[in-house]
């Protein structure tokens, strides 16, 4: 088969020399190969146009086809060849792979989904996707990616979980930072959406249906398993994830804490939206300003479920989020609160009866078994932290607590020690005030609350005691005194032993 190049040197050698064989001579071809360019030149046929041969595959061409539609063009070529080898096909699987590629392109050509351009409108559309975040202290974030279609302004919030208090929550964040809510909201089949389709007919979940009916705005999904039908197409969630998730190609550090990820997702969306889109040659802040005149008006306070989940507070004022109970004021016992997470943060929120909403509590993120109580919670205890005061119930327990602060340790003392008798010596006690004065009374209990003595008649002990010995003051000595031993005692040392006479031979010799 010639070339291009060698058909139009054989055209050319034929114009010059007028004859078949005489341009065969200069071509270095057969003059029969010069006749058929020459003919097909002049019947407009394109001379370069490869001329199908009969082949030993072309009998099994309705089988190939047959396989290819029935796989929908998925077929792989290999197993074709297998099918028409059994059916007597003895050419090469190279030959079968070139048919089989053939098939499917003309299979795919007829049943190629054709694209229009999507013109949006300024306020009309927002569409909101998610991508995988980064992880923080072994636990796994997802980026909230939103963006309006006419202005490209993205909005990217990082988030812990898609539940619906959270996704709302992020469609609030989202329109206020618009300073407005589009007609539309494009997204994808989450359960937060979507609860079932029957029929081909999304059945929209109740709650999402309130969210959009309080904004101001409808919730469009795409077909299920075929996301392409959303119209929309954006890179947002691609570039988020190339730029905010901590990969080689971008050096980014790791994330410490939630904050960090915010302020990097804040500061991402400042760069793109000041950086001049491709498609629109515009900066996209500066088309917002002109599409935020489009944008329906804000509804005043948020959707209440973007505060999260309902909570009741128990009696001891607390609520239980994630197994692990948060205090709340005690004014709000036995009542319903909203409490929701905000980074590592617990935000406790509650409506008043005007429709108002204020933050009542907010604690960091504990850990089950491990209660986050806060004392500003909850009403003011003088003796929360103190020993138990006693209080008398009785005529007797009156008469012995009014003979003084010794007789109240006396009490605390024998009730920890487990005193036998207690209210029989506490009558004695009593009895022994009118013969002794209170203050002594009082004086011995304390003594005998310190030193531990709750006998029968140790008060009694303690009283005789007290009376033949009155307080001593403390002894104190001066200056010129001192409690330092001396060094006298090693004087001796190093001296030579004193010398002493053996009188034992006097003694032998007065035996004698």
């Amino acid at each position: 088969m010639k070339n291009s190049r060698e058909i139009m040197e054989i055209l050319e050698a034929y114009d010059l020399t007028g004859s078949y064989r005489a341009a065969a001579e200069l071509a270095g071809c057969d003059h029969h190969t010069v006749a058929r360019y020459v003919k097909m030149r002049a019947a407009g046929q394109n001379p370069g146009q490869h001329r199908h041969r009969a082949r030993k595959i072309d009998d099994y061409l309705p089988k190939i086809e047959e396989l290819v539609v029935r796989s929908q063009g998925r077929v792989r070529a290999d197993v074709v060849h297998k099918r028409i080898t059994s059916m007597g096909f003895t050419g090469g699987e190279r030959t079968t792979r070139r048919t089989v590629a053939e098939a499917k392109t003309q299979f795919r050509a007829g049943r190629r989904r054709v694209y229009r351009p999507w013109v949006t409108e300024p306020g009309l559309w927002l569409q909101y996707d998610f991508g995988d975040g980064p992880v923080i202290k072994g636990r796994k974030t997802t980026l909230f990616c939103a963006w309006l279609a006419w202005s490209r302004f993205r909005v990217v919030i990082p988030i812990w979980d898609k539940t619906l208090p959270t996704v709302t929550a992020a469609l609030d964040t989202t329109f206020r930072r618009l300073g407005g809510v589009p007609a539309y909201v494009l997204t994808d089949n989450e359960k937060t959406v979507t609860t079932d389709h029957v029929a081909g007919i999304a059945i929209r979940n109740p709650e999402i249906v309130e969210v959009a009916r309080h904004y101001g705005t409808t919730i469009r999904t795409c077909v299920p398993a075929d996301p392409e039908t959303k119209g929309g197409s954006e890179s947002t969630v691609k570039i988020a994830k190339a730029d905010l998730v901590p990969k080689d190609v971008n050096l980014r550090e790791q994330y410490t804490t939630f904050g960090e990820l915010e302020a990097a997702c804040r500061a991402f969306g400042d760069e793109v939206n000041s950086r001049i889109h491709r498609a629109t040659r515009a900066r996209p802040v500066d088309r917002l300003a002109e599409e935020r005149q489009r944008l329906h008006p804000l509804p005043r306070g948020p959707f209440t479920a973007t505060f999260g989940t309902t909570r009741r507070v128990t009696w001891e004022s607390t609520i239980s989020v994630e197994a692990v109970r948060y205090s709340v004021p005690h004014e709000l016992i036995d009542m319903r609160v909203w409490a929701r997470f905000h980074g590592d943060e617990l935000i406790v929120t509650t409506v008043d009866e005007d429709g108002s909403a204020r933050e009542v509590a907010r604690h960091p993120r504990g850990q089950a078994g491990s209660p986050v109580l806060s004392d500003a919670h909850y009403p003011p205890r003088e003796d929360k932290e103190g020993d138990r005061t006693p209080k008398a119930t009785s005529a007797e327990e009156i008469a012995f607590l009014q003979l003084g602060p010794g007789a109240a340790s006396w009490l605390i003392e024998a009730g920890a020690a487990g005193v036998r008798r207690v209210k029989a010596k506490m009558a004695e006690a009593v009895a022994l005030s009118k013969l002794y004065s209170t203050a002594e009374v009082d004086r011995a209990l304390g003594t005998a609350a310190v030193t531990a003595r709750f006998a029968d008649k140790d008060l009694l002990s303690i009283l005789d005691y007290q009376a033949s010995h009155e307080l001593a003051e403390p002894v104190r000595r001066s200056e010129d005194h001192s409690l330092q031993p001396g060094t006298s005692a090693w004087s001796a040392l190093g001296a030579p032993a004193p010398i002493t006479a053996d009188l034992s031979e006097h003694d032998e010799s007065e035996h004698l």
